[in-house]
């Protein structure tokens, strides 16, 4: 994919993302089966999961390149990555607590969604920095795939939007 396709999938994935969690009901929105998040606290967990991109992507170019190195590979495709995770979800793996959302109440909705919208607009701006080929050199961390690209880390916000509107869906029977 490239940055200018990558710069609209990161919009447009979020914006329904939000959409679908502003339609909500407040019952839905509050809905718990069994030991699954709410509809909140999913929007909560994709906050807190984009934000600390943003701010890496706002950093000076130089200062991840010395926290992190550099990629020593060609990126993934956005299946392989997909893949990837979804493997390494498979094992059982628990949420960092950084990540972990709070309980969200109802009236919180339209803040979280105006924060995670324009975290998402930052984020995008900040990637208008980077070259193709730079999407594809600097690397960060992530906590459950290790090292990954940019351009891996931008496939994976991707995805875990939907993966995680997917699971709204299923855990209000839809």
């Amino acid at each position: 994919m490239t940055k200018s396709q990558i710069l609209q999938q990161l919009s447009k994935r979020h914006q329904t993302f939000v959409t679908l969690i502003t339609s909500l009901s407040q019952e839905e929105f509050l809905f718990i089966k069994s030991d699954k998040w709410t509809a909140g606290q999913q929007l909560d967990h994709i906050y807190r999961s984009v934000k600390p991109l943003k701010m890496a992507l706002g950093l000076p170019k130089f200062v991840p390149r010395l926290l992190f190195g550099k990629a020593n590979r060609p990126s993934k495709d956005y299946d392989n990555l997909v893949k990837k995770y979804v493997t390494k979800l498979e094992s059982n793996y628990k949420v960092s607590k950084q990540f972990l959302p709070r309980s969200i109440a109802f009236e919180e909705q339209k803040l979280l969604k105006n924060k995670l919208l324009q975290t998402i607009k930052t984020l995008c701006n900040y990637l208008n920095k980077y070259t193709e080929s730079e999407l594809d050199h600097y690397i960060l961390p992530h906590p459950l795939l290790g090292k990954l690209t940019l351009r891996e880390m931008l496939y994976f916000t991707m995805y875990h939007v939907e993966h995680h509107q997917k699971s709204t869906l299923r855990n209000l029977g839809r």
